[in-house]
């Protein structure tokens, strides 16, 4: 029973996802800030947001945009002070909204003090990090990084150290206790402050068993090292009973690789671990053995991954997209023909499904993917070091392009588009990244103005998930249909609905349950029809 209250609140919580970079600029520098942040919390109120996450604020040198840490108990002055992170917490918090701090746990920046000491020889914060000394340039095993090359580079001192990303990302040594004590400092400091919890990026990666030579593979050499250990495990449930359950924390991880058997290891309640995870298997559903590598993408293939996860965890996170991943309406929508109804639709489809919907920064205006002209218009590291590998693998400049400008995590990383100015007031000076020209007619203050707009289809569509039993609580069950739509029951004692979605550009007879339509994208004189158009979404009530 205790563990049922300690995670009651968050269940039925609506979580925007604030990438500050890129929402609200207060200074003109063209950076987003935490004031811009707090000028929007009305806005973010009015939408029926719960939660705020927010991708880092500390200190960092930014070589990946704020995840790689150089102090975890400070705030970067590019977004403020620490007075400006408190006010924006205390106001929050009186409008009935929490929030959640992104958490890198894995690694830290090469500039944090702790890298700095150990490389200057300090023993004990040697022990923070893996340190091999090699002779000659023989790295200390076969392990590949996630950014595509070894996964060892030599610190000043002359050793190895490891890294799973950036070799401006030193991997933490979590066989260290001191590790531990810190890491369990840093979450109490800002619990303290008033946090209501964290998401940690890369949760099930961060215990190596071993630094042994891993299987060999095209990419992620090693991983069978690292990937959901019983050590993580076990510094999970220690983190739960030590700091997260003292302070009726939201725990969200990050899980890269996970299977739903793994997932349920990492987040079933009776197991005192995380909350809820992220999973990715849906966000790869167009990819070949890396997101950089596509496919076609096929509606129904979406549709059985979702199917598979709702039923596999007790609390789902529902989320697509975010700002590791390109746009919704770009990846699963139709931008050229259907950019409303497919924003639309997929807002439906995320709010309606069983669990703990994610909704990205501009996702609610239906924010398409950034209009870069070329790879100099990209400030995102993963990208350039794509194009470093895929130089090595003799690739073409205008292919280069193609699949980077097409995959690069800068097109969820562009400014939010507050409105049709130069700018589209984000900011008074110049943007940190280029503005999508579409802001002429993507942009919050005109959908605002406009009571069928995408932005007014969200507020409508998480006031009825709010107000509806079946939705909030109830239970999911998928329906037979045809290939590229989506059927599926939430049904509670009060009331059960049926839900429609049309996930492709052409009209798909169905049949249709239930009595009457309550709510849609649908057109209100073809309603009674047993066909659904393009990117239609539909909630079918029937009597119980």
């Amino acid at each position: 029973m205790a563990t049922a209250s300690i995670k009651k609140w968050w269940k039925n919580a609506i979580v925007y996802q604030i990438y500050p970079r890129s929402f609200c600029d207060s200074n003109g520098d063209g950076i987003g800030d935490i004031p811009g942040i707090i000028s929007k919390l009305h806005y973010l109120k009015e939408l029926g947001v719960d939660v705020i996450w927010l991708s880092p604020i500390y200190p960092s040198p930014g070589y990946d945009n704020g995840y790689d840490i150089s102090d975890y108990k400070g705030v970067n002055p590019e977004f403020g002070t620490m007075e400006d992170m408190e006010r924006l917490i205390s106001r929050a918090k009186r409008m009935g909204i929490k929030i959640i701090l992104d958490l890198a746990i894995n690694h830290t920046s090469d500039e944090h003090e702790w890298f700095k000491k150990a490389v200057a020889g300090d023993p004990k914060y040697r022990e923070y990090y893996y340190f091999k000394t090699q002779s000659g340039n023989k790295k200390p095993n076969n392990w590949h990084s996630f950014f595509g090359g070894p996964a060892w580079s030599k610190a000043e001192n002359g050793d190895y150290y490891l890294h799973l990303f950036s070799n401006k990302q030193p991997d933490l040594n979590w066989h260290n206790p001191d590790v531990y004590n810190e890491i369990a400092d840093i979450m109490r400091f800002w619990l303290d402050k008033g946090i209501a919890g964290f998401r940690c990026d890369l949760v099930n990666i961060i215990y190596k068993d071993t630094l042994d030579n891993g299987k060999r593979r095209l990419s992620l050499t090693g991983k069978e090292h690292y990937l959901n250990t019983e050590g993580c495990h076990e510094l999970l449930k220690r983190f739960y009973k030590d700091v997260w359950s003292n302070y009726k924390s939201f725990i969200i991880g990050e899980a890269v690789m996970v299977s739903p058997e793994d997932a349920k290891l990492l987040c079933d309640e009776d197991r005192n671990e995380l909350n809820t995870l992220f999973f990715f298997e849906h966000m790869d559903v167009d990819a070949r053995w890396n997101k950089w590598v596509k496919r076609q993408y096929k509606p129904y293939k979406l549709v059985k991954v979702l199917d598979k996860w709702q039923n596999a965890l007790e609390t789902p996170s529902n989320y697509l997209e975010n700002h590791d991943n390109i746009r919704s309406v770009n990846h699963f929508g139709n931008t050229k023909e259907y950019w409303e109804k497919s924003a639309k639709l997929l807002c439906g489809l995320n709010l309606s499904l069983r669990g703990i919907p994610f909704i990205y920064e501009g996702e609610e205006i239906g924010m398409t993917n950034g209009d870069f002209r070329g790879l100099r218009d990209i400030r995102d590291i993963e990208s350039y070091s794509i194009n470093q590998s895929l130089k090595k693998m003799f690739l073409g400049h205008s292919l280069r392009r193609k699949i980077i400008l097409r995959t690069s995590r800068d097109n969820a990383r562009t400014p939010v588009q507050w409105d049709s100015s130069e700018n589209a007031g984000f900011t008074e000076g110049s943007p940190w990244l280029k503005i999508n020209e579409n802001k002429s007619y993507i942009n919050v203050k005109r959908e605002l103005e406009d009571e069928n707009s995408i932005l007014s289809f969200y507020k409508k569509m998480i006031d009825f998930r709010k107000n509806s039993k079946g939705l909030s609580e109830g239970t999911y069950r998928r329906v037979a249909s045809p290939n590229d739509v989506y059927i599926f029951t939430r049904e509670s004692q009060e009331e059960r609905l049926y839900i429609y979605c049309n996930l492709s550009s052409y009209n798909k007879n169905v049949e249709f349950y239930g009595d009457r339509i309550i709510f849609g994208n649908y057109d209100e004189d073809e309603q009674i029809l047993n066909c659904l158009k393009p990117y239609e979404y539909r909630i079918v009530a029937s009597n119980i």
